[in-house]
């Protein structure tokens, strides 16, 4: 399957096709990083302590593994496009929800009505991307999704800080009687919106359409929006596609099962959902104005490194895409694994040297610089290798056969994770954010350990290649 135009270059419809897939990723980026600049105002507005204000923050995740599970099972009898019209409803509706709650108690229930559309978009925009893709460039395609992330989680820390810088604060109250932090939420509506109506544009997976038995209609989207030349390299194609789905029935659950619950491929998946989670890198987003305020930073400078921090994520993923089809998964994994354990490493050191001045901690000396660096090393080690990489991974290494579900159990998993990190950081950070960070190094150090032996190289080949 080649969407390659005579030069080699990828088609500009392709582009279009994988760009309206990613929104997805952009509108859960913002979605999980707009609360970053609601945490204290939320915090002080509903009187919550530190267990409350951290399920209020991660609820979400509860919501996103929820939406996960579902997504594969609601795409394999809906399709990919529907799927994704589905999420930027419920995105759209959180979004109204969240900004115009009356407590905490209908906070949370709209947060976790946003995690499941998070869900469904984190499923269905990388499985897409991947099924539409050549193997030539499906690196580089798959890795705009986590380019709309990395771009979505910088709009939201833009709009929280320009919310912050016009109104005072993020508890200040401003149009319409409403305080700034309500606005946050509220801001979600406009990529919710943007991304249904690009998502009518779209046209249907071919592999979805040939499970489904529709092969006119998987070969004109072949030809039409894929480059393929019509006639028999086409035919070929949807023979071949048709070899690796089950044509006859759904895909089902029991189709994942093997020796140890899962199949090794599945816990494969599952592992690398864990580790993209458990090196802590969502505490930089959601907590990172909250933390660089602990230890002696203005509102005003933390929501600026936060800010700081967000645009070095992008840099990042531009990285990621420009090596991914060319080093390879593994490769830039293992250099993303060593860059993360070294750079947590120094921040738990950093962290350890804190001490008490009236009241308030602070660093000492030069140590919080020391962090800060540490900080984005770490965002830069991420975003260029794990962040995109795994779900690049996550696209592609299922058959076609399972590939759906997989996902949707893998990301599932990704988000639960993701919870137990988020929830249990302020905790952690009242015990002390060297022994936080400590941890998410262990586990950093533990992931290049699992990539060295579990992981196999994926790049360029095709989809129908991939076997359990």
């Amino acid at each position: 399957m080649t969407a390659i135009t005579s030069d080699g270059k990828i088609s500009a419809r392709l582009i279009f096709i994988a760009l309206g897939a990613a929104l997805g990723g952009f509108v859960f980026g913002y979605d999980s990083s707009i609360v970053n600049g609601t945490v204290d105002a939320v915090e002080a507005e509903f009187s919550l302590s530190a267990v409350a204000i951290g399920f209020t923050v991660s609820c979400a995740l509860l919501g996103a593994a929820l939406g996960a599970w579902v997504a594969g099972m609601v795409s394999e009898r809906v399709g990919r496009v529907r799927t994704m019209l589905i999420a930027s409803i419920l995105l759209l509706v959180s979004a109204l929800g969240c900004g115009l709650c009356f407590g905490p108690g209908d906070l949370i229930f709209w947060r976790i009505i946003g995690g499941i559309g998070v869900g469904f978009a984190s499923v269905i925009a990388p499985a897409y991307i991947a099924e539409i893709s050549s193997s030539e460039h499906r690196g580089r395609l798959g890795s705009m999704q986590q380019m709309a992330i990395v771009l979505g989680i910088f709009v939201a820390f833009l709009v929280s800080a320009l919310l912050v810088y016009v109104m005072g604060s993020a508890d200040a109250t401003g149009l319409f009687g409403l305080a700034a932090w309500r606005w946050m939420y509220l801001s979600l509506s406009v990529p919710a919106i943007f991304y249904g109506l690009m998502a009518l544009r779209l046209p249907e997976s071919p592999r979805y359409l040939v499970e489904r038995g529709r092969f006119v209609d998987a070969a004109l989207i072949l030809t039409r929006d894929m480059g393929m030349e019509p006639g028999e390299s086409t035919e070929a194609k949807i023979e071949e596609i048709r070899a690796t789905v089950h044509v006859e029935r759904r895909q089902r659950l029991s189709d994942l099962l093997g020796k140890f619950g899962f199949h090794p491929l599945v816990w494969t998946g599952i592992l690398l959902s864990v580790f993209q989670q458990f090196v802590g890198i969502n505490v930089i987003f959601y907590y990172s104005t909250t933390l660089w305020k602990s230890v002696g930073f203005t509102e005003s400078d933390s929501f600026t490194i936060s800010l700081i921090t967000s645009v070095i994520n992008v840099v990042a993923t531009v990285i990621a895409v420009l090596l991914i089809d060319v080093l390879g998964r593994k490769a830039l994994l293992m250099i993303g694994s060593i860059i993360m354990t070294l750079s947590l490493g120094t921040m738990a050191l950093s962290f350890a040297q804190a001490v008490t001045v009236d009241g308030a901690l602070t660093l000492p000396g030069s140590w919080g610089m020391v962090a800060l660096v540490a900080a984005n090393l770490f965002v830069i080690g991420f975003g260029a290798t794990w962040g995109p990489v795994v779900w690049v991974l996550l696209g592609e290494i299922f058959p076609n056969s399972i590939r759906a579900l997989a996902l949707g159990v893998a990301a599932s998993a990704q988000w639960i994770a993701n919870f137990v990190v988020s929830t249990s950081f302020p905790a952690l950070a009242e015990a002390g954010l060297a022994l936080a960070y400590g941890i998410y190094a262990f586990f950093a150090l533990l992931s290049l350990i699992f990539v060295i032996f579990m992981i196999r190289e994926t790049k360029g080949r095709t989809l129908e290649e991939m076997k359990l």
